[in-house]
């Protein structure tokens, strides 16, 4: 490289270490939070395990199950040993998704949506590089992911268990987040807004995630682990914690986060300031008569994003359908186990106790989705777009419910299609594919009171204090981390009580009990009406 070339690579990165301080300042509370959170989670996943299989034969007929079910394959990956770090290890399998996630909306934060906000373009005008912004974001996000391993690593550790084990662990969780940080990295250089750009981003870890599904419930009998080696999530679990740890396999993530970068680098310095790489589609000459409403504007703006959502969940739905005939497989090989449940039901039983399950994570997904919708309702205000549209005859309640029906309607269609996916696919291999497909898709739509009271609460923080708007993330993260976790980390039970999900009768199969649906909608409701109360009256875009 020529020295004009290294000058240039060098004026580029300018005040790199200023924007770092300035986004540790703006997440200086959300930032810490999340990374200790996941850091001490593994340990509480030991800990748990510690104390509900303390003997070796406990421990050997849990892996009997976990080891082998479908359903845990899926949802955690393999299980590498018997010791108890080795269950913790599998039980945190999800951990590097949503590690994944954070690091990839905090780069999308930092990057993407400063530019459609304006303030990128008012940071560059003073001594600040081209490239800063990009690099303080993946250098905040990395670090952070960096930061969580060792903390995890430490916290296991501690616990007396194999040095090694817990810090290929630890390194498992890093080498999510900084890949999928890169990833985000250049999503936000191709897509022209902060929408696409997370949409990107989330469909690349739903791809990663789907094809480690199909390489682990697939194993060896039916000779699809080699697709494992096609996505960052799988060489995490090839990387083997607790097992016989493949140090090598980091040197592939690694080398995609060095290419992912080297191209986000590259990308960032051959377009414009707040343009994408792939430029928008050019609208006909005049706007169709569609447009010429406020709902109509809305769906421009939710359309694309509703869609994208509506195809991942329905493909969750599919994976979940697909290994839900396997379940019985747990009472195999386990006399006790499969008394007990013949007792409670036989097979079915235990099939929709899986099918519950996976309905809630449905919802807990779908709930991102109402978040997000919220959330780009404010985003349009703070850009400063809503105040023309409101300077015609559109009054603020009616702008307000154009965008709060995605948020409504939206989780419904999603769910809808989900649960009806996951019931048609196991109804096929079940041998009834006439009577699944509507006892789980009622199951899936059970779950929207819990999502509407999320969306709600988001609401209410946009129309009361929009400047905390982005708190409405850390709420939804609380969430996640109770619903999916809460029992295994055997916490209170009115810890779990806040969870609106904690609430949702378990369908099917379970007793239905409309009393808690309707106090959640009510929440629901209240929540709402006191967001747009409150937009109605505060100022504009300040809040």
């Amino acid at each position: 490289m020529s020295r004009a070339a290294n000058r240039g690579a060098g004026h580029a990165l300018v005040g790199t270490g200023a924007m770092v301080r300035l986004i540790l300042r703006r997440d200086r509370v959300v930032l810490p939070i999340w990374v200790l959170l996941s850091a001490v989670m593994p340990a509480a996943f030991l800990a748990s395990f510690e104390g509900l299989f303390p003997t070796e034969a406990d421990r050997l007929q849990y892996a009997r199950t976990s080891g082998t079910s479908p359903t845990f394959l899926a949802l955690y990956g393999p299980l590498h040993g018997t010791d108890p770090g080795a269950l913790a290890a599998q039980r945190a399998g999800l951990l590097p998704v949503i590690v994944g996630l954070i690091c990839a909306l905090t780069v999308i934060r930092h990057t993407r949506a400063e530019e459609e906000a304006g303030r990128r373009e008012l940071l560059g005008a003073t001594v600040l590089g081209r490239g800063a912004g990009l690099a303080a974001a993946l250098l905040v996000a990395m670090g952070a992911s960096a930061v969580l391993g060792a903390l995890a690593a430490a916290a296991m550790a501690a616990r007396d268990v194999s040095a090694a084990g817990a810090a290929a662990l630890g390194l498992q969780l890093t080498m999510a987040g900084c890949v999928f940080a890169a990833v985000a990295g250049v999503a936000a250089q191709v897509a022209e807004g902060a929408g696409a750009a997370r949409g990107l981003s989330v469909a690349a870890l739903g791809g990663a995630f789907a094809v480690r599904m199909a390489a682990d419930v697939g194993g060896e009998g039916n000779g699809l682990q080699w697709l494992s080696w096609l996505s960052p999530l799988g060489w995490g679990v090839r990387l083997a914690p607790f097992g016989d740890e493949r140090w090598w396999v980091l040197l592939l993530g690694a080398a995609l986060v060095a290419v992912l970068v080297a191209a986000a680098a590259a990308l960032s310095g051959r377009r414009d300031v707040g343009a994408g790489v792939l430029p928008p589609s050019l609208g006909p000459a005049e706007a169709p008569a569609a447009l010429s409403g406020p709902f109509g504007l809305a769906w421009r703006l939710h359309g694309r994003p509703l869609y994208g959502w509506l195809v991942g969940l329905a493909a969750l739905g599919v994976a979940f359908g697909g290994v839900a005939d396997g379940v019985g497989d747990l009472v195999k090989e386990n006399p006790g186990l499969e008394e007990i449940v013949t007792r409670l039901g036989g097979r079915t039983a235990i099939t929709d106790a899986y099918l519950a399950s996976a309905m809630g994570l449905l919802g807990v997904f779908a709930a991102g989705y109402a978040v997000s919708a919220v959330l780009r309702m404010r985003a349009e205000e703070a850009s400063l777009r809503a105040e023309p549209v409101l300077a015609t005859a559109v009054g603020r309640l009616r702008w307000q419910a154009a965008h709060l029906l995605f948020p409504l309607l939206g989780p419904a269609a999603a769910l809808a299609v989900a649960g009806a996916a996951a019931g048609l696919v196991h109804g096929l291999n079940s041998g009834d594919p006439g009577g699944w497909p509507p006892r789980v898709t009622v199951a899936a739509l059970a779950q929207l009171p819990a999502v509407w009271t999320v969306a709600a609460a988001a609401v209410a923080l946009v129309g009361l204090a929009p400047r905390a708007a982005a708190a409405s993330w850390g709420a939804y993260g609380a969430v996640v981390v109770i619903s999916l976790f809460g029992p295994t980390l055997r916490m209170d039970q009115w810890v779990r009580d806040v969870s609106p999900f904690d609430h949702i009768p378990e369908l099917p199969g379970g007793e239905f009990t409309a009393t808690p649906l309707i106090w959640l909608a009510a929440v629901a409701a209240v929540l709402t009406a006191a967001g747009m109360g409150g937009f109605r009256r505060r100022d504009m875009s300040l809040g």
